[in-house]
């Protein structure tokens, strides 16, 4: 059975509860086996630079240490992608650009819903790498912290208002820029009425097509 290793690289165990609760989709019988792991040593969130520098290390470890079929970094500012590719031995997947490509195959422009404004940057420049920041119609930041964004109702209004924000912008398609909010993607998505991606799954489906490709 082919094995895809998921990497949380913050701390939080809910959030690792959130991100396991929207692969479950992908899991079924003589399928690939969706195995998630937790990096101890990450920040509770991914919230600046500093963060998404300091798991870069951690994470090659993990895909030098772990084997795995294919490994998906299951943080939607794609920390230590470039790193982990370049010594993992099989294909490191990064969310937030399977994401991007997922948006990309059903809309013309799409919009992104950020935890944080800090996040903003980091995806501009996955952007401008894969070529595609002009089919960015707008980003929208919540500004909350991952505790809150766990929870099952209090933000959701808040991802709902910046979601209709988004389409007011042009955006045909939406991501939800943290795993954190793989929770609320059905009820924003049956509110605003376009696709609604949520970055693990958006990877999680690629992985399949990796592996299942492979075997």
């Amino acid at each position: 059975m082919a094995r895809v290793l998921v990497i949380n690289p913050n701390s939080s165990l809910a959030c690792s509860a959130a991100i396991d609760s929207a692969l479950e989709p992908f899991r079924f019988p003589g399928g690939p086996d969706f195995a998630l792991t937790t990096l101890a040593e990450g920040p509770p969130a991914i919230y600046d630079w500093r963060d998404w520098h300091a798991v870069a290390a951690p994470l090659c470890r993990v895909v030098t240490c772990e084997v795995a079929d294919c490994y998906i970094i299951a943080c939607a500012s794609d920390p230590g992608l470039e790193a982990a590719r370049a010594l993992a031995r099989r294909p490191v997947l990064g969310v937030f650009r399977s994401a991007v490509a997922a948006a990309t195959a059903q809309a013309e422009r799409f919009g992104v819903i950020a935890i944080v404004e800090s996040s903003q940057a980091r995806h501009l420049a996955a952007l401008r790498a894969m070529g595609l920041e002009a089919r960015l119609a707008a980003e929208v930041a919540l500004n909350v912290s991952m505790e809150t964004l766990l929870e099952p109702e209090t933000v959701r209004a808040r991802l709902i208002e910046a979601a209709h924000a988004l389409r007011t912008a042009g955006a045909e398609a939406l991501i939800l820029g943290c795993t954190g909010m793989a929770c609320h993607r059905h009820a924003v998505e049956a509110e605003v009425g376009v696709p609604v991606i949520e970055p693990c799954q958006a990877a999680a489906a690629l992985a399949l097509r990796v592996v299942l490709g492979a075997s």
